[in-house]
C-alpha cells in the first residue's frame, strides 16, 4: 500500500540541488557556477529550516542518525533484515547530512576564494577542489546505496523521492 512519505518541498530541494551539484562538478567555472552553488546552498538551508518546521517526515525528529538508532540499524543490516523507516534510515540521515555539509562549507570556499582577503593564497582552492572531491565519492556512494537498497528491501526509494509515495507493508515492522 502506497504511502504518502516525501513533501513537495523535500522533493523540490532534493532534486534542484543534486541538478545544481552535477551542473557544478561538469561544467564550467564561471559565474553561473558561483550563482548556482549559492543556490544550492540557499536550498540546502531552506531543507534545514523545514527539517524542523515541515511535515512529520521531513522534520529531524523522524530520521536524525543517532547513536542507538545507527546501532540498531546496523544489526537489522548484519541478520540480513533491514529495519522498514518511512523516512531516511539512520544511515540515509547520515548520509544527507554529510551532502549538506559538503554543499554547505564548498559555497564558503567558492565565496572566500573571490575575497580580497585571500588573494594570492591557494588553500581556499585547494580546500574548494577537495570539498569538491569529497562531494563526488559521497554522492556515487548515496546514488550506489539507494540502489542497493531499493533492490535489497524491494522498496523503489527512488521513485519514493520522485512521486513522494514509499511503498509499506506491515510485515516489514513498525517504522520508527
Amino acid at each position: 500500500m502506497p504511502v504518502k512519505t516525501w513533501d513537495i518541498w523535500v522533493r523540490f530541494t532534493h532534486w534542484g540541488v543534486a541538478g545544481i551539484v552535477v551542473w557544478n562538478l561538469f561544467g564550467p567555472t564561471d559565474q553561473v557556477h558561483r550563482i548556482l552553488g549559492y543556490v544550492a546552498a540557499g536550498l540546502v538551508m531552506s531543507r534545514i529550516v523545514w527539517g524542523v518546521i515541515g511535515t512529520t517526515n521531513a522534520r529531524f525528529s523522524a530520521w536524525w542518525p543517532t547513536r542507538s538508532r545507527l546501532r540498531e540499524y546496523l544489526r537489522s543490516l548484519a541478520t540480513g533484515k533491514p529495519q522498514h523507516h518511512l523516512s531516511h534510515n539512520p544511515l540515509g540521515g547520515l548520509m544527507a547530512l554529510t551532502l549538506w555539509l559538503l554543499i554547505l562549507t564548498l559555497a564558503v570556499s567558492g565565496w572566500m576564494m573571490r575575497l580580497d582577503a585571500f588573494w594570492g593564497e591557494d588553500w581556499p582552492q585547494i580546500l574548494h577542489a577537495c570539498l569538491s572531491i569529497a562531494l563526488q565519492v559521497c554522492v556515487c556512494v548515496h546514488i550506489l546505496s539507494a540502489i542497493v537498497m531499493s533492490v535489497w528491501t524491494r522498496e523503489n526509494l527512488i521513485s519514493a523521492m520522485l512521486t513522494g509515495f514509499k511503498r509499506h507493508s506491515r510485515e516489514k515492522g513498525p517504522s520508527p
